[in-house]
């Protein structure tokens, strides 16, 4: 209600417990900050499709096909496992690409690839349960980990990923309950997880019993190096592996529609918990998805984006060498995904820096909102993925410039 305040009385505490771990998000965050600035800014903060990898014409001739078929039905309530129409596209497609596509049983169609997080967390993660993740990782996947009561052990990560050398390490005393991996071009740092790796990481797993999450947005996203097989594809035998997906970063982000691949008793919990969150997944946009694959337009659009964000990733590099290389930064190189990660010279601090860019007109997420610990001082992510040419150079020199200027006001 409006104008009231909400009071906490500290013999019957108004707020939950969980309310403590939920931390919110500074990559979802900066939306609306930037949204509030009214000059010109250069986006590298969130990790969006370029515009130009959005198929919205294609979306708009198969939205009305989806309409004219049965506007009702459409807009109705639908199964909460998915539209059977795109489940069906999906299996076919999966099946096309992967050595081990799930079957039917094991397919779950979810609001976004958060909810499937949410929804593994939900089935898997208990208060004070130990949770495994890459250092730095994806601030949102770790805040839902928080807000199931999950701690968070956070496991350095170079070139190839997490090194699971220190997971074993530190799992010995305590192996975690659950292992959240981002395999493929990382969020933040862009970088993958060696084949070898992953081998080890699933003997670990199988070790300790431990839950393997594997949150893998970028898969198909690949522009560069070899194709590696998924974690479940590697599974043994008595292994649990959950595969989050979604359709935001090949498609669009505001479909909101991703999808679960789990054992057939994992999805059936899940569908169970999905009926008392939001019974369904968006129809309309279900069936949307299912009618641009349906119309075998998903294979071309794949190549097509690979080839944009190749581009772009060589756009942001090239900037990078021409304003950093001489002050010692160092940068990822990623095959494929939206991101890089940047790091500059001790004594940088990128928090502080951070308002100083957006005063000077360019965007980025400071690198502690990739660590629970707050880690990453003097590092920051970057997307190359929404802006090209010069408006990468332009934004890169923008930091350049900002960078100087914090240095000059210290």
């Amino acid at each position: 209600m409006s104008g009231v305040a909400l009071r906490q009385d500290a013999a019957r505490p108004l707020w939950a417990e969980r309310v403590a771990g939920i931390p919110g998000s500074a990559i979802d965050s900066s939306t609306s900050l930037l949204q509030s600035q009214t000059h010109d800014i250069v986006r590298f903060a969130m990790g969006s499709p370029a515009p130009q990898a959005i198929p919205a014409q294609a979306f708009a001739d198969a939205a009305a096909a989806v309409l004219s078929a049965d506007q009702a039905a459409a807009f109705d309530y639908g199964p909460t496992e998915g539209e059977r129409e795109l489940r069906g596209e999906l299996l076919r497609f999966l099946q096309g690409v992967h050595k081990r596509a799930p079957a039917e049983e094991e397919l779950l169609i979810t609001s976004g690839g958060m909810q499937g997080l949410d929804l593994t967390c939900k089935l898997f993660v208990d208060p004070g349960d130990l949770v495994a993740v890459e250092s730095p990782t994806y601030t949102n996947g770790t805040a839902v980990i928080t807000s199931y009561g999950g701690e968070v052990l956070e496991i350095p990560t170079d070139a190839e990923g997490m090194d699971v050398d220190r997971l074993e390490e530190l799992g010995r005393a305590r192996p975690p309950k659950l292992i959240y991996v981002i395999p493929n071009f990382q969020n933040p740092s862009g970088t993958t997880l060696s084949l070898a790796r992953r081998r080890r990481l699933l003997e670990l797993a199988g070790e300790w019993g431990s839950v393997v999450l594997e949150d893998d947005p970028y898969r198909e996203l690949r522009f560069g190096g070899e194709w590696l097989p998924s974690l479940q594809e590697l599974a043994p035998e008595g292994v649990t592996v959950v595969g989050v997906h979604t359709f935001s970063k090949i498609l669009a982000p505001g479909l909101r529609v991703g999808w679960v691949s789990a054992d057939a008793e994992i999805v059936a919990k899940m569908v169970d918990a999905k009926q008392g969150l939001d019974t369904c997944t968006n129809v309309p946009m279900q069936r949307l998805v299912a009618e641009f694959m349906r119309r075998g337009l998903l294979d071309d659009h794949l190549v097509a984006i690979r080839e944009i964000y190749r581009s772009r990733k060589l756009d942001m590099q090239r900037a990078l060498e021409e304003h950093f290389a001489d002050l010692g930064a160092e940068w990822t190189d990623p095959e494929g995904g939206f991101f890089l990660w940047l790091t500059l010279p001790e004594g940088i601090d990128t928090q502080e820096l951070f308002p100083i860019a957006l005063r000077e007109g360019v965007a980025y997420i400071p690198g502690p909102a990739f660590s629970a610990s707050g880690r990453f001082a003097n590092a920051l992510r970057v997307a190359f993925s929404a802006t090209s040419g010069e408006r990468t150079e332009l934004g890169v020199a923008r930091l350049r410039r900002s960078v100087e200027a914090y240095l000059s006001e210290r």
